[in-house]
């Protein structure tokens, strides 16, 4: 539930005079649409946010911020069958994404598991892990929650053009650093809040 956003959106609704009925037709949404938004049981995406932002007469980052100030952490999955890989990226994400709960794994299959548990915010997923594909995995936890954020890691640019046929909403090269974690966060479908400085 993300109340801050949801307030929010009812506040500037109000002040401009809108009904829900009105907001809705405006956006081309639905009237129970900006009911959830209000209520705090959806968040828009960001393209939606953009719409909502201009039709209201408001800077869009002061609906992004809204919208980054989650009531929860948001877990962040890192998979990648090597290690050290893990060991390097783990303390950069836990340093960009403060606010969220940072949690590796080597084994595709325990990465699922962990998702149907919780709600995955963010999957950073090399692409090669073993004799799973990080491609079928990205499908997998789209089917598990489709507003998860995925993004590609891998050492090999030629993966690129395949990985953008799986819903994905990034792609970064090895090794992964701080600038490139916060850029990735600019272009996440489903913004959410990390508790620092990279949304």
């Amino acid at each position: 539930m993300n109340r801050h956003f949801a307030e929010t959106l009812r506040r500037l609704r109000v002040e401009r005079r809108l009904s829900q009925e009105q907001l809705a037709g405006r956006v081309y949404v639905t009237r129970p649409t900006v009911a959830r938004w209000e209520n705090g049981s959806r968040l828009p995406d960001a393209a939606m946010i953009s719409r909502l932002a201009q039709c209201l007469g408001v800077d869009v980052n002061t609906l992004l911020s809204a919208a980054a100030e989650s009531d929860a952490s948001p877990n962040v999955i890192l998979v990648d069958d090597r290690k050290i890989v893990l060991s390097g990226a783990l303390p950069i994400l836990e340093e960009v994404l403060p606010g969220a709960a940072v949690t590796g794994f080597t084994r595709p299959s325990e990465a699922l598991e962990y998702a149907r548990a919780n709600p995955v915010a963010l999957a950073f997923l090399d692409i090669e892990l073993g004799k799973v594909s990080g491609l079928d995995l990205c499908r997998t936890l789209l089917e598990i929650n489709p507003r998860t954020n995925v993004v590609y890691l891998t050492a090999y640019v030629e993966y690129s053009f395949d990985a953008w046929g799986t819903g994905a909403c990034g792609f970064m090269l090895k090794p992964v650093t701080a600038e490139g974690v916060r850029e990735q966060l600019k272009r996440l479908r489903h913004p959410f809040w990390t508790g620092g400085d990279g949304t």
